[in-house]
């Protein structure tokens, strides 16, 4: 009985016969293009030379834009000249190479060499460039926004990291593709492991770019006064997971970057005043006059004491008061100077009430007893009338 055998051989990933044979086709081709083409070979150097020296003093100029803060502070002149001095000589060799490889005639070999190596230095060096400038940005939102010396600027080693391998995994992808190497199950295998890196460290990655969301956003900043759920206080620290608030309670109050976006956050240091209510009831038995004079009573009130009234009229049918609401605004957004000026309004609202004769009533409540032939006792007094009969001299 006949028994065949099937032998399965993975493809290479890179041909090593044809990169073999097209060294040798390049070697060959070299040579007789230098015999026949050296003036143009010699002119060509020459301008690559002077490329090369024109680049060199362009990064020179650049390292002085990086270094143009005294203060070191991270400006976007300074970020653009950080990133071109990170300009790599093989960059510049390249660049001279790829301008000046067709004013000398060179063989297809030779481009075909020269584009390949271009290609490598370019895509490496724009990663190198983006990265400068990505760190660049951030490091300028945090040290404008005044998040100097957190715990997110330690972060920044981890940031670096972690964008420094993204850029160049994305490089190193686009370079294999243009060696003709298939890299459909790479790609693959770095999103799965992607997507498994991500799954069991989701909470690290939601805070982290939590953290940077408020950077960019800026719904807050360090020593803003802020009201969240049920928090109200001043933020003292933005780290990398969680957000410290000091509450005007005193307690630290620690939240989770994630959770702290996820929710309503009123930022009440940016407001240009406070606003304060006040309901206050009137008697029934104040005179229709006087209660007309009451919206502009309060406004007088308000406004000698450095408030601006929003509101101040009739409310509601109290119980037993005629309410009027009054709401007014202090400027700023400090309230200990609008509890002050809170408690000068109460006072002088009481002393002109005084003047005016305007009562501002207790809650009462009159009961009404049935006797027990159905007529009412009331819970007073009655007053007998006095008959013309019964007076002397009648």
């Amino acid at each position: 009985m006949a028994t065949s055998s099937v032998t399965n051989t993975a493809a290479p990933l890179i041909d090593t016969d044809g990169l073999q044979e097209h060294t040798r086709g390049l070697a060959s081709a070299s040579t007789v293009w230098l015999q026949t083409h050296w003036l143009q070979i010699l002119i060509a150097f020459g301008i690559g030379a002077a490329i090369v020296l024109a680049l060199h003093a362009a990064r020179r100029v650049a390292g002085k834009l990086a270094a143009r803060d005294p203060q070191g502070r991270a400006g976007w002149i300074s970020i653009i000249g950080r990133a071109l001095v990170r300009t790599g000589n093989f960059f510049m060799l390249m660049l001279a190479a790829k301008l000046v490889v067709g004013y000398a005639g060179a063989p297809s070999q030779v481009d075909t060499t020269v584009n390949f190596l271009w290609t490598l230095a370019s895509v490496f060096q724009f990663a190198i460039w983006a990265r400068e400038v990505i760190l660049g940005a951030i490091e300028h939102r945090t040290q404008s926004a005044h998040y100097s010396g957190e715990a997110l600027l330690s972060a920044m080693g981890l940031i670096r990291l972690l964008v420094t391998f993204a850029l160049f995994a994305i490089a190193f992808v686009v370079v294999l593709d243009n060696l003709g190497v298939n890299v459909t199950g790479l790609v693959a295998g770095l999103g799965v492991g992607g997507i498994a890196i991500g799954l069991a460290a989701q909470g690290i990655f939601a805070d982290l770019f939590a953290a940077l969301a408020i950077i960019f956003d800026r719904p807050f900043r360090r020593g803003d006064k802020v009201s969240y759920d049920t928090t109200t206080g001043v933020i003292e620290s933005i780290g990398l997971k969680s957000t410290r608030i000091r509450s005007f309670g005193g307690e630290m109050r620690v939240i989770s970057n994630r959770q702290l976006l996820d929710k309503e956050i009123q930022n009440i240091s940016n407001r240009d005043h406070v606003r304060v209510p006040f309901t206050i009831g009137i008697a029934y038995e104040t005179p229709p006059d006087t209660l007309a004079r009451v919206p502009q009573i309060l406004t007088e009130i308000v406004e000698g004491e450095g408030g601006k009234v929003a509101r101040a009229g009739f409310e509601s049918f109290g119980a037993s008061s005629l309410d009027f609401a009054l709401q007014f605004d202090v400027p700023g957004d400090d309230w200990p100077t609008a509890h002050s000026t809170r408690d000068r309004i109460l006072v002088a609202l009481m002393r002109r009430f005084a003047v005016e004769g305007i009562v501002i009533p207790y809650p009462t409540q009159t009961t009404f007893t049935a006797a027990p032939d159905g007529s009412l006792i009331m819970p007073y007094a009655q007053v007998q009338p006095v008959s013309v009969k019964n007076q002397p001299g009648a």
